[in-house]
């Protein structure tokens, strides 16, 4: 257990950020998983009106330190392909 004024803050800030970082991907991993679930049932209107938000939560996510920028862009690009497969189809 810490002693220390300070330590003791620490701990309490850590596990304030970690909630709040478990939230927001939480809120990433549901969207994410809401938009490939339209993909995959090829529903050309839903995958449409998701792109959006599901590319700003990404973005927010980088933001926020929770993905690499790396690794958004790579998932953008990925969901954008899946984007224009499901409505050429």
């Amino acid at each position: 257990m810490a002693n220390h004024k300070s330590a003791i803050k620490r701990i309490r800030q850590t596990a304030h950020r970690t909630e709040r970082h478990k939230a927001h991907q939480s809120r990433l991993r549901t969207q994410l998983k809401a938009f490939r679930t339209a993909a995959s049932t090829e529903s050309e209107g839903q995958v449409g009106e998701l792109l959006g938000p599901t590319i700003s939560l990404v973005d927010k996510a980088v933001q926020k330190g929770i993905l690499h920028r790396n690794k958004a862009n790579r998932l953008k690009s990925s969901l954008a392909l899946a984007a224009n497969k499901a409505s050429a189809q």
